[in-house]
């Protein structure tokens, strides 16, 4: 999992027209962007999406709320790279960093102007996480990271594949993986590494009620 963020760098050139391939990919991230229950037409909302990836995850907020500031985080240069290059408003800003690093080593950190993005305590109005946790090396340290990064009573999304509570998915999982994840990734990208870990960590990943039980134990209600 230490090597997760590198391995994204390799993939950021082909990763848009993946996932763009992938049926509902968009229009579930906006689903748990909605989930969040934010004030669509607030102003002075800050919101973090962490994992940011290209910035599929941080349109879906924009779209949510079109009136906050966001800050798009990803650990993965290649794909803050990526991110960067498409066409945002002045309201979103990027930010190349690992969730440890979050509270301190990016307080003084800039998006690719200058502008300065502060992530101090309790700084955040929302935080959408989408394939994040299940990459972190350790994913109860990473929900803590996150609980302190929350105003008091925000919300956090954490949007994931989970099969370990079906046999059935887990079966489906494996034969889309194979037949046409793994492919296509090798194919796009000239490397089936990461799809193959993502095969096997969507495997490992907690059930729902093993989930609920994580964000529980990281002080979440």
């Amino acid at each position: 999992k230490a090597t997760v963020p590198g391995a994204f760098d390799a993939a950021a050139r082909g990763y848009d027209l993946l996932v763009g391939a992938n049926p509902g990919y968009h229009d579930h991230l906006r689903l748990s962007a909605l989930r969040m229950g934010l004030p669509n037409l607030v102003e002075g909302l800050r919101l973090l999406d962490v994992g940011c990836g290209t910035g599929a995850s941080t349109a879906a907020l924009l779209d949510v709320a079109p009136l906050a500031t966001i800050v798009g985080v990803d650990g993965s240069a290649g794909m803050i790279a990526k991110a960067k290059s498409k066409d945002w408003p002045r309201s979103v800003t990027f930010v190349h960093a690992t969730l440890d690093e979050l509270p301190t080593a990016t307080d003084e950190a800039g998006d690719e102007v200058g502008r300065p993005v502060s992530f101090g305590a309790e700084s955040f109005d929302g935080i959408l996480a989408a394939y994040l946790v299940r990459n972190l090396p350790d994913a109860d340290a990473g929900l803590r990271t996150l609980r302190g990064l929350l105003r008091p009573g925000a919300p956090i999304a954490v949007h994931d594949y989970s099969v370990a509570d079906s046999r059935r998915a887990q079966l489906i999982w494996t034969g889309i993986c194979w037949t046409v994840i793994i492919p296509a990734g090798a194919l796009v990208t000239r490397d089936a590494g990461l799809y193959r870990y993502l095969w096997d960590s969507v495997r490992k990943f907690d059930g729902a009620e093993a989930f609920e039980a994580r964000m529980g134990r990281a002080g979440f209600t």
